[in-house]
């Protein structure tokens, strides 16, 4: 059942196409400026020189004849002078009186043409001499008020509605908008540090009948032309290393990657990540690249070095610390896992109270220790290196000790950002690793990696010494807008389906065409409409809208008509 306010913006749908005007119309409204350039030029315009916008119209103070309103485009806002008897070629009032008195409302799309001229007050405006209705909206923004002191009122914060109504949250709350653009200058900053040394972006396949590259649970699908199971990608690497035996000496991707796997203020199960592999480079040379890539796209997204999350401050000027993974454990938790078995890394994880399984082998046991115990310390950026053999199928062992690989994760505000290898090449050596994956994927461990045959076959045809090196784009997108949710940085995160109905089983409510957030509060408060109608309908209206104004619902208020009909 639509709200009073869909209804009246319906009805005055109805009128405006009932006076010749189409709420909706086809033709493209030529703009001259938009907000910001008209007044960035506004000193070099000549007097009352035309100009035309186009935005949603946000605000209004309607004073009889003349009036001022706010437009509201992907720029910023500007304000509006509307005055009747100029308004429109036709000079019958019309305009003014019919379409933007009443039949205009908060968030409606209009374009406008006029000039620039400046209030008694001091304000830049554009008095308006012809407006144009471009999109009708029926369902009502939520108002955001802000007090003279800054303070904001009914302000739309709830952020299961901000994430499944990103679209809103835009609108509404330009904070967000800056948190995008920011993303968007830092993928760029990225891309270009790459192609300035010659690297070459590539695409590789979303759909692998092996999901390789990483220990991660995949999505599975079918293929029904081919008549296989497809895996949603988890990782681009092997695809990318492929490509180096092919013969490009520097390759980067910013891919799409999908994990199976849980949902947290670091964690979805649909991410953006980039991979580069440079050849005839080792770990040593990308630990000195990655300082500078991340140091270089801070300055492009923010113009410093220097970031606070969390009430920290964080300093990503090169050079970075670095520590080993054995060091880093020793040095927190006392114990070295230097040739330690897999069954005394497990003892000590059960002594460290850490929740650990069977099916878990020596390196997802190290895994553990390190995540748990160590993570955490490491707020300024600080590359853990050399991690054990066993963690890491896919990297070349170290160079001076064969129980260790060239590897190092980049940790800053204690979360991964970066993981990066001196790739492993031996064909030999890479299908042993890949035997050792099998034998955990058989005790239980379904996130070891598959046997991935094809690229076994890809090394066999050689591939030359090679450093690679993975970023979560997400992770260095919260680190450098000082998010702590990885859902604000992400202009649609997975989240639950929406309710769409309540159960019959539950209440009595469930046939009413009412939203799935008043059936739920009905069945909540009330439990049955017989139990509801032992109450006074002023008292159900009251408890109802009080509840909507507590947990900042965008749905409009309930009309006492609307609950006194519930009663006959």
């Amino acid at each position: 059942m639509a709200s009073e306010q869909e209804r009246l913006r319906q009805a005055a749908r109805l009128q405006l196409m009932q006076s010749g005007i189409d709420p909706y119309p086809a033709a493209a409204f030529q703009r001259t400026h938009n907000t910001a350039s008209l007044l960035a030029e506004a000193d070099t315009l000549s007097p009352q020189q035309t100009v035309r916008l186009a935005g949603r119209l946000m605000e209004r103070r309607i004073m009889g004849k003349a009036s001022f309103a706010e437009l509201q485009d992907a720029h910023g806002r500007i304000q509006l002078y509307l005055n009747r008897d100029d308004l429109g070629t036709a000079g019958d009032g019309v305009l003014y009186n019919e379409v933007f008195k009443k039949q205009l409302d908060f968030g409606d799309w209009i374009g406008v043409e006029g000039f620039l001229f400046t209030t008694q007050t001091g304000e830049r405006s554009v008095h308006v001499r012809d407006l144009t209705v471009l999109a009708k909206t029926l369902r009502p923004l939520p108002v955001v008020k802000i007090d003279s002191e800054g303070h904001v009122h009914d302000g739309f914060t709830d952020p299961e509605l901000r994430y499944r109504m990103r679209y809103v949250d835009l609108i509404v709350n330009p904070e967000v908008k800056t948190v995008f653009l920011k993303r968007s200058r830092m993928v760029q900053a990225m891309r270009e540090f790459f192609l300035e040394r010659g690297y070459l972006e590539v695409d590789t396949p979303v759909l692998q009948p092996i999901p390789g590259g990483a220990t991660a649970r995949p999505f599975i699908t079918h293929h029904n032309a081919l008549d296989v199971p497809l895996y949603l990608r988890i990782a681009n690497e092997l695809y990318l290393k492929r490509l180096i035996v092919g013969g490009f000496e520097g390759v980067f991707e910013f891919a799409r990657d999908f994990r199976n796997e849980g949902m947290d203020r670091t964690h979805n199960p649909e991410f953006t990540i980039l991979e580069i592999y440079v050849a005839f480079q080792d770990y040593r040379w990308m630990m000195e690249f990655t300082e500078q890539l991340i140091e270089h796209t801070a300055r492009a997204v923010n113009g410093r070095t220097e970031v606070t999350l969390d009430n920290r401050t964080i300093e990503l000027s090169a050079p970075f610390a670095r520590v080993s993974m054995r060091n880093a454990i020793l040095e927190h938790t006392s114990f070295d896992i230097h040739r330690k078995s897999e069954d005394e890394i497990r003892a000590f994880c059960v002594q460290e109270s850490l929740e650990v399984g069977p099916e878990m082998g020596k390196g997802k046991l190290i895994d553990t220790l390190f995540g748990e115990r160590c993570e955490k310390h490491y707020v300024q950026p600080t590359f853990i290196t050399d991690y054990p053999i066993e963690m890491s199928p896919l990297c070349k062992r170290h160079r001076d000790d064969p129980d260790y690989t060239e590897r190092f994760e980049l940790m800053i505000n204690g979360k991964e950002l970066a993981n990066a290898y001196s790739e492993l090449n031996d064909p030999i050596d890479q299908r042993e690793r890949f035997e050792e994956q099998l034998r955990l994927s058989q005790k239980g461990d379904d996130e070891a990696m598959f046997i991935d045959h094809d690229f076994l076959r890809a090394l066999e045809f050689g591939m030359p010494p090679t450093a690679g090196m993975g970023i979560g784009i997400d992770r260095l997108a919260m680190l450098l807008t000082a998010q702590s949710s990885i859902q604000e940085v992400l202009f649609f995160p997975q989240m639950r389906p929406e309710a769409l109905a309540v159960s019959s089983a539950r209440s009595g409510f469930d046939g009413w065409a009412l939203d799935p957030r008043w059936i739920g509060a009905l069945t909540e408060l009330y439990g049955s409409p017989e139990a509801l109608r032992e109450l006074k309908p002023t008292q159900v209206h009251q408890q109802l809208n009080g509840l909507r104004k507590k947990n900042k619902w965008d749905v409009p208020a309930l009309l006492l008509d609307e609950v006194q009909a519930w009663f006959v």
